[in-house]
């Protein structure tokens, strides 16, 4: 494993850990406090970023980025099913 993966990784699981309590905020709540513009482009952007990972046989990192950009995913979604807080 190279040690930029192992930097890529650990960053990008602070990033997700950052994301769990607004997730959680959007179910409790029932409400979508992202806008759509930043939800869309930032999961369509980490999902690119995850293709390049494995590109470069970044394994490690293309996990956890696509875990990432789940994270923005379904960020998306509260904000179309719930709609604007």
């Amino acid at each position: 494993m190279l040690w930029q993966d192992i930097v890529i990784s650990i960053s990008n699981i602070l990033f997700s850990y950052a994301l769990i309590p607004q997730v959680y905020h959007g179910f409790k709540k029932k409400k979508g406090f992202i806008t759509l513009q930043t939800s869309l482009l930032t999961f369509v952007g980490l999902y690119a970023i995850a293709i390049a990972f494995l590109t470069f046989k970044l394994y490690f990192s293309m996990t956890i980025t696509a875990i990432t950009g789940t994270f923005w995913v379904i960020l998306f979604l509260q904000r179309l099913i719930y709609g604007k807080a």
